[in-house]
């Protein structure tokens, strides 16, 4: 069973602030990055077409843009036998068209030669994400940093981690084969409710299933389940493309948004399956997923929806949780839900959101519960504000006994 690491994705990672003259067409039209020469070190001397994906990322999922092209790498005085002046041409696209001045620009070659260039704009979720992801330094102008990975021991790929992959469409390939074979015998070929997987992920966790340290066990049971379901999905869709399709176009496009959809789904209902558990385990009384006012249904409400429901019932003691993979702009959602509780609670995987993000929230009574062990993609003055699991645990039950 494998874990993955950075390295099997990545070699060599470069870096900028894009400025004015590469992404200002009223300025110039070269088409070139500039303070290039620390790119000769992974790059190397020799001339190099690179297939790349161009990819920008703005501030929200509507905004992101993606387009195919290519890098040049060249010596633009190669005929000269005493100067070298390195360039890095790219290509027109809606990508590059979109950067502005000050935005971060990765340029991150891969195994197979080609390369992603990924443009962030600056101060978003997505550029808090990349840095963490690639280790990057702070927002720094002037020339890349580069830096490799291939050959070393890189950084090891979490949840966190892997969610930011996804963003980049980097399948993640580890597998637990060994669990193959016992999950085909249990499940068959069928793609079962996710509560019962989530239930097998954790069985297969042994007598450790349950620690004192509910951050890090919701983490530990997202890591399994993924692990798991990535290997008996990949098991069943190869089947399926051995199978072949024939001419069927539509059903070729049939499959394959079922796939796509199918995980995005599950990740969601994986979540909330072992956050049940862990409430169930603390033995926190909630109700999951009923109706409350408009027919809006919060994920977790506590200590359940009959009190939620009497006029007799304290509002000071009701609490609601929403669970949400990632928050992208989503997060409004779970503010017109329990309209009754005021200071709503989200629960949320996604690492580095930003500080003009958790800012709205702030404004919105909204507090963000994310696991302990994903604080390190935020900011110091945003983790003194968010709230782990085990505090939220402790919050409910502590409400919980002034009614018992």
């Amino acid at each position: 069973m494998s874990e993955g690491n950075l390295s099997n994705y990545f070699t060599d990672i470069a870096s900028k602030t894009l400025s004015a003259v590469e992404v200002n067409r009223k300025i110039s039209r070269q088409h070139e990055f500039n303070g290039v020469n620390q790119l000769r070190a992974i790059l190397g001397d020799e001339k190099r077409y690179l297939p790349a994906h161009f990819m920008y990322f703005g501030e929200s999922d509507a905004q992101t843009l993606m387009a195919d092209g290519f890098l040049t790498w060249y010596d633009a005085r190669e005929n000269d036998a005493i100067r070298t002046e390195y360039r890095l041409y790219f290509p027109s696209s809606a990508v590059m068209d979109s950067a502005s001045v000050g935005d971060l620009l990765v340029i991150a070659l891969k195994p197979d030669n080609s390369a992603l260039a990924i443009v962030v704009k600056q101060g978003v979720t997505y550029e808090n994400q990349m840095r963490y992801l690639f280790g990057l330094q702070a927002k720094a102008s002037g020339p890349f940093a580069v830096q490799e990975i291939a050959g070393k021991k890189g950084k090891t790929l979490g949840f966190a981690e892997r969610l930011i992959l996804d963003e980049l469409q980097i399948e993640v390939h580890e597998t637990a084969d060994n669990y193959l074979e016992k999950m085909l015998e249990l499940f068959g070929k069928t793609f079962l409710k996710t509560f019962v997987f989530s239930e097998y992920a954790r069985h297969t966790l042994g007598t450790g299933t349950l620690t004192n340290n509910v951050d890090a066990d919701l983490i530990m049971y997202m890591d399994r389940e993924e692990l798991l379901f990535r290997t008996f999905e990949r098991h069943i869709v190869a089947e399926r493309i051995k199978n072949g399709f024939g001419e069927d176009v539509d059903d070729f496009i049939k499959f394959s948004l079922s796939v796509q959809n199918r995980r995005k789904s599950r990740v969601g209902y994986a979540l909330e399956n072992h956050i049940e558990f862990i409430l169930k385990s603390n033995k926190v009384r909630y109700s999951r997923g009923q109706h409350t006012e408009n027919k809006t249904s919060p994920d977790f409400l506590f200590p359940g929806i009959k009190e939620y429901e009497s006029p007799q019932f304290p509002t000071a003691r009701l609490t609601m949780l929403g669970v949400k993979s990632t928050c992208k702009d989503r997060w409004r959602q779970v503010l017109s839900e329990a309209k009754k509780i005021q200071q709503k609670h989200l629960l949320t995987l996604e690492p580095g959101i930003s500080n003009n993000q958790t800012d709205e929230m702030i404004t919105n009574k909204l507090q963000l519960v994310v696991p302990e062990g994903i604080f390190s993609t935020y900011n110091s003055e945003q983790a003194k504000w968010l709230m782990t699991l085990a505090e939220f645990v402790e919050l409910v039950k502590g409400r919980q006994s002034l009614s018992e």
